[in-house]
């Protein structure tokens, strides 16, 4: 499936029915009277959040939405039927812009959240609406209202846990396949990754989400190699890993060039928590491990982490690094189920073996 976070769309929200104007004739009634029924509503256009989706290449292919219209009333006072609504169904993380492509209409962070884009117009009165005692035979009634048209931005901002930052080459990929079931691609030459990849990566019992995007190169913010479009699917992100490669020659350059592109970059990038890790230190010696960490340092990294995503080590206390600067309303606990589906199971078995005289298997993780 091809990657796309960024679509516009043209909506249309339906016209209410016209009112009716129509009397009552029938044999032997000699004051019928109106009965004229009012026009139907025009459908509305939502946006809906809905899982299993991470693109919004759907609205590539089409991009205009329209509602259905309101019937017209008809005699009998019969009320028309109202439009059917449409529903545009998007990713979670989707944001809903205006025409400008600056304006925020909405932001949809949650399965199931739902907004409403362009409101039906509402139908027109029959002639039976206007009946009073001293106008007992009207002879009008009122257009439906017009629907709402607009064109809209739709722009992906991919949920996830950790985003991981670096310069092309950096090890990201490797990082993101070596620990998920995700498959980026993965060679020895730059911009290997072109659109974002997602991987869920478990330590410890839970589970959080990873995600690779684009290699970062200086002047990226000013739209040298890939630009820095796609550092907004790690906005969300509660810690940013930022892997620095330690066969490069100039680590401390490498991250100061991050750093810079981040910062000029904004919407508070630079102030979440960052996590930096020398990579492809399977290539180094312990004593050019040394130096390189100590020159991150000097840079002003900070504490520095060390790991190589081939090799895997160090790759553990990585993932218990950034566990720890995730929300545990982000996490996904699996440890409890596993004791809750394990000690059931302990306890079916334990009756069977009363029953058999069979020993219980143990529950291995």
């Amino acid at each position: 499936m091809k990657f796309l976070d960024l679509a516009r769309v043209h909506i249309r929200s339906g016209s209410g029915g016209n009112g009716c104007v129509s009397f009552r004739r029938e044999k032997f009634v000699e004051y019928g009277g109106p009965n004229g029924g009012d026009g139907g509503t025009g459908g509305d256009v939502w946006a809906e959040a809905v899982e299993g989706l991470n693109t919004l290449i759907d609205f590539r292919y089409q991009q205009h939405f329209f509602a259905r219209n309101g019937q017209a009333g008809m005699g009998r006072g019969m009320t028309g039927k109202d439009g059917d609504d449409i529903v545009l169904r998007v990713p979670v993380g989707t944001e809903i812009l205006d025409e400008d492509e600056e304006t925020l209409i909405a932001d949809l962070t949650e399965v199931g959240q739902r907004v409403l884009l362009a409101k039906g117009g509402n139908g027109g009165w029959g002639n039976l609406h206007f009946k009073s005692a001293t106008n007992q035979a009207p002879r009008r009634a009122n257009a439906g209202q017009p629907g709402v048209e607009r064109t809209l931005w739709l722009r992906l901002k991919l949920i996830a846990d950790v985003g991981l930052l670096g310069l092309p080459n950096a090890g990201k990929s490797t990082f993101l396949a070596a620990t998920s079931n995700a498959r980026p691609k993965v060679a020895d030459y730059p911009f290997t990754t072109l659109v974002p990849n997602l991987g869920v990566v478990g330590v410890d019992g839970v589970e959080f989400v990873v995600a690779d995007i684009p290699g970062l190169i200086a002047g990226a913010s000013e739209g040298k190699g890939l630009g820095d479009v796609f550092l907004g699917h790690v906005e969300r992100s509660a810690v940013l890993l930022h892997l620095v490669d330690g066969t490069s020659g100039d680590p401390g350059g490498d991250w100061r060039t991050i750093v810079e592109e981040i910062e000029a970059y904004g919407e508070g990038l630079a102030d979440k928590p960052r996590l930096t890790v020398l990579n492809k230190i399977d290539t180094l010696d312990e004593e050019e491990r040394a130096f390189l960490l100590d020159e991150l340092k000097e840079a002003g990294a900070g504490e520095v982490l060390a790991m190589s995503g081939v090799s895997g080590e160090g790759v553990t206390e990585v993932l218990r690094a950034l566990r720890a600067e995730i929300d545990d309303n982000r996490l996904r606990f699996r440890i409890a189920d596993a004791e809750a589906e394990a000690a059931e199971a302990a306890e079916e078995a334990g009756t069977d073996a009363a029953d058999g005289g069979q020993e219980a298997p143990k529950w291995q993780p």
